[in-house]
């Protein structure tokens, strides 16, 4: 077992490989790929009837665009050196990809909370990623590039101070270390804690039960079931009782025993099909309605299908030959506490799925409306977030040594995040060119 000064020095030696301030480099290889190309080929195994909406979101600003577009910006950190220290990564860590959500001792906490691109890489792109989605949504904003670069810096000054913090605890406290609702409000400027506090209020009112009045109604017989609000929201077929007994049964053999023993207390209405989110449109996503003591007693699973990582393509295969497997483990390794019903399963066709409460106090940010001030509040949480996300996965004194006590990498990540924003307008830019050529199709971004 290596000490901690030795895996520090494994960290410093990184920097032979990739120097710090090398990270603030940008510039698009000749052989980029075209990114609508690249956003097409995602497009061959998704539903066609809901690609045209993914376009749709994705052209309504340049930071939709930028959440649509992980496996564009996968590509491109890809074609650049990188320092071979590994963690778990989100795979896809813009801001609005943190939020809070209950824990299972139903505390409000906040963290990283989507995983469909997790995978093992080195750590630099999960905050390079994160650094360019403050860039983008600070320039959208309104705000100067001096002050949108200022707004990355935040974001990964927050990171490294809290990997370094965390690189001189012990193994249980970094285990243990948690974000909670409580600990926010000390953490924005008393300007917007008022915010903040309905954030946190509207958050801990989204439940299951909250969802019942809001998806669901009741027939002439009494009977529960969802309402149907086509393309977004329509009760499916698909599921049929011999379908659905087989898929819940594969589902739950991957729970935890007592969980099972919960899930059993409850009884199948009825289930639906779901758009969700920018990036993911298109793919399969249910929601299952199931009732429990009563009608007053729901619970609302997402079903959502999960592919391979955008980013699975440029590093070493995935340990988990199951998708679903993989999204879900990624969870349980990164995020301080999860979702008690979270698990996995293999549905028709054999496509891969996982599982998950649709509402479980779950918040996130209005990024598009944040004052600079708010913006970097926020950006500086995601950064304390991701770091202990990582130390939780990786070898945090490496990574630790790594950035070193200044703020060289700081500045080199917060260069980079502005240089991608003006690529990321320029992507935006050529979708909206080929929306309008015809050569894709856009549907609203409803």
């Amino acid at each position: 077992m290596t000490t901690p000064s030795e895996r520090a020095a494994r960290g410093k030696a990184a920097r032979k490989r990739v120097s710090r301030s090398s990270h603030g480099r940008w510039i698009p290889s000749s052989q980029r790929p075209d990114p609508v190309d690249v956003l097409e080929r995602q497009a061959v195994d998704r539903l066609p009837d809901l690609v045209p909406l993914r376009y749709g979101r994705m052209a309504v600003s340049p930071f939709a665009f930028l959440r649509g577009a992980a496996a564009v910006m996968a590509a491109d950190l890809a074609a650049q050196r990188h320092t071979g220290l590994t963690v778990q990564l989100c795979g896809d860590a813009h801001l609005l990809n943190f939020g809070v959500y209950a824990s299972p001792e139903r505390a409000l906490l906040f963290d990283v909370n989507d995983f469909d691109e997790t995978h093992p890489g080195p750590f630099e792109w999960d905050v390079k990623r994160l650094a360019a989605s403050v860039a983008v949504a600070a320039l959208q904003n309104g705000s100067t590039k001096a002050k949108a670069h200022r707004a990355a810096l935040v974001a990964v000054e927050s990171y490294r101070s809290t990997v370094r913090r965390l690189a001189g605890l012990g193994e249980l406290a970094v285990w243990y270390e948690r974000i909670s609702a409580d600990d926010l409000i000390a953490l924005v400027h008393r300007d917007d804690r008022a915010r903040l506090l309905n954030r946190l209020s509207r958050a801990r009112r989204r439940t299951s039960l909250q969802a019942l009045g809001k998806l669901t109604e009741t027939d002439a017989s009494g009977a529960r079931h969802i309402v149907d609000d086509p393309p977004l929201l329509e009760r499916t077929t698909d599921l049929d009782r011999v379908t659905f007994g087989k898929i819940f049964s594969d589902y739950r053999s991957s729970l935890a025993e007592e969980r099972r023993v919960l899930l059993d207390r409850y009884r199948y209405l009825d289930a639906a099909r779901k758009v969700v989110g920018v990036g993911s449109v298109g793919t399969r996503c249910f929601v299952l309605l199931l009732e429990g003591r009563d009608d007053g007693d729901p619970l609302i699973l997402q079903i959502k299908e999960a592919g391979p990582s955008v980013l699975e393509p440029y590093l070493a295969p995935s340990a988990y030959s199951h998708q679903g497997r993989r999204v879900v483990c990624g969870q349980r390794l990164t995020q301080a506490a999860s979702d008690i019903f979270l698990g996995w399963m293999t549905g028709p066709e054999q496509r891969h799925f996982y599982w998950r409460q649709l509402r479980d106090m779950k918040g996130s940010a209005e990024v598009e409306t944040m004052t600079p001030t708010l913006l970097r509040d926020y950006a500086r949480l995601c950064g304390r977030a991701l770091a202990r996300a990582h130390a939780r996965s990786g070898d945090r004194i490496a990574i630790a040594g790594y950035l070193g006590g200044s703020d060289v990498f700081d500045r080199a990540v917060a260069d980079f995040a502005l240089a991608y924003a003006r690529q990321n307008a320029d992507d935006y830019a050529a979708l909206g060119a080929a929306i309008a050529a015809g050569t894709v199709a856009a549907a609203p971004g409803a």
